[in-house]
């Protein structure tokens, strides 16, 4: 882990999507933060070690479901794949398909596996997964602010960590998508092994791009003011919460998201930037989601 020194930053952005607005001043108190995100072999040995069963392979219940058909009722998760060429980039079902029996050890289906990254972010692990890891290891989860301040890398004002432009010179400077998405990746086109990429700032890998990572603050559709009462985390719907709705799943809260993934396109989702943020249902875990834990200096 790195040890970072409190302070006071400019936290949000102006420029690019609502909910980063205002930006204000937030202080940290000191704290450490993982230098890579957490790896399928960490989370193995947690696994091996306590027995945890991840939500995406637990079985469901069909009464929790009112209305679902019964023979969707499978574990699995949602799985990125790109499409044959130009699509509808307003519907996200283009892309995202269910996969029955996707999860953190087969993050493709079940023919896949993690055998060949060991030193990939665990992936498909859903906000009660990543606490529990953080428990076990004595740590916790980052707060929304944390994670900004450490993405930032000391960088005060910058859309990237590393200055105003994306690809400074032409070279990616973390994993995101390059080409036109959803069809034509140039880049990795998955999760890259951590630190494979330069560190920050700071010294820590993959802040941004990579797999988006979960923090412990409930979601808001703009950033709150001390004065300010928390809003319903559930106003602002997520990835999948209007087909959710519609399907009768129920609604869950809502947490912050931060960093970006490897599927952040300039043409589409441009939140590969220390200030993006994104909700997601605490109960859902996808192919692009992972984490770092924290702990109190």
């Amino acid at each position: 882990m790195v040890l970072l020194e409190g302070g006071t930053f400019r936290m949000g952005s102006d420029e690019f999507y609502p909910d980063e607005k205002p930006v204000h001043e937030r202080e940290v108190a000191s704290f450490w933060m993982d230098r890579y995100e957490v790896t399928n072999e960490q989370y193995a040995a947690f696994v091996d070690e306590t027995g945890y069963v991840t939500v995406a392979e637990r079985e469901l219940d069909p009464a929790a479901f009112p209305g679902a058909d019964p023979s969707a009722l499978v574990p699995g998760a949602m799985v990125f794949t790109p499409t044959p060429g130009p699509v509808d980039l307003r519907n996200w079902r283009n892309w995202w398909r269910w996969q029955p029996g996707a999860h953190w050890r087969a993050p493709f289906g079940p023919e896949s596996s993690i055998d060949d990254r060991l030193r990939h972010p665990v992936v498909h692990i859903s906000f009660e997964d990543a606490s529990a890891y953080a428990a076990w290891a004595g740590l916790r989860l980052p707060t929304e602010a944390e994670h900004e301040y450490a993405a930032r890398g000391g960088v005060d004002g910058a859309r990237f960590a590393w200055g105003d432009e994306p690809y400074p010179g032409g070279v990616a400077q973390a994993n995101s998508w390059l080409g036109r998405f959803p069809y034509d990746n140039q880049g990795v086109g998955d999760a890259a092994a951590v630190g494979s990429y330069p560190a920050n700032g700071f010294g820590l890998f993959d802040m941004t791009g990579n797999v988006w990572e979960w923090t412990t603050d409930y979601y808001t559709p703009r950033h709150l003011r001390l004065s300010d009462k928390p809003v319903d985390a559930g106003k602002r719907a997520n990835l999948l919460a209007a087909a959710s709705a519609q399907e009768g799943f129920p609604e869950t809260a809502r947490r912050v998201l931060k960093g970006g993934s490897h599927l952040c396109s300039p043409d589409y989702c441009l939140r590969f930037r220390p200030a993006a943020r994104s909700p997601q249902a605490e109960d859902t875990g996808m192919s692009h989601i992972g984490f770092r834990c924290a702990r109190d200096a």
